[in-house]
C-alpha cells in the first residue's frame, strides 16, 4: 500500500517540442505550463552523450567551437526522450524529458558554469 503523501509527483511531460525554422533553437512546452527556449549551442554542449559526458565520473569534456551549430532534427524515442541531431554530425544524445526540463529550468546557471569552464580551459565558443 502506498501513502500518497510520500509519493514523488510525476516529472513534467512535454506537450510540444518545436525546432524553430532557423534551426538555432527549440522550444519545449511541458504539461505543468512551463515552456523553455533552448538554443542549439546550449543543447549541443550539454549533450547527455558519452562524447560529452564520458563513460564515468570525471570524464566529461567541455566542447568549444559550437556557437553556430544548428539542429537538423528531433526524433521521439519511446515516451521518455528525444534524439536531437546536429549539423556537426552529432546524433547520439538522448535528451530525456527530465533532462530537458532541468536544462530549461536551470539554463542560466548551467550556461554560466559552461562559460567558466571554457575560459579556464582556454577554449572559445567560435
Amino acid at each position: 500500500m502506498s501513502d500518497a503523501t510520500t509519493e514523488r509527483p510525476a516529472a513534467p511531460h512535454p506537450t510540444e517540442i518545436r525546432v524553430h525554422k532557423d534551426r538555432a533553437s527549440l522550444t519545449v512546452t511541458f504539461d505543468d505550463g512551463n515552456a523553455f527556449l533552448l538554443p542549439a549551442e546550449f543543447l549541443r554542449v550539454e549533450s547527455p552523450s558519452a562524447e560529452v559526458k564520458g563513460h564515468g565520473a570525471g570524464q566529461a569534456i567541455t566542447l568549444g567551437g559550437k556557437r553556430h551549430v544548428k539542429i537538423k532534427g528531433a526524433e521521439p524515442v519511446g515516451n521518455y526522450a528525444v534524439r536531437l541531431t546536429f549539423d556537426d554530425g552529432h546524433d547520439t544524445g538522448l535528451y530525456s524529458w527530465t533532462l530537458l526540463y532541468r536544462l530549461g529550468r536551470d539554463r542560466e546557471t548551467i550556461w554560466r558554469a559552461y562559460l567558466e569552464r571554457l575560459k579556464a580551459q582556454g577554449k572559445t565558443r567560435e
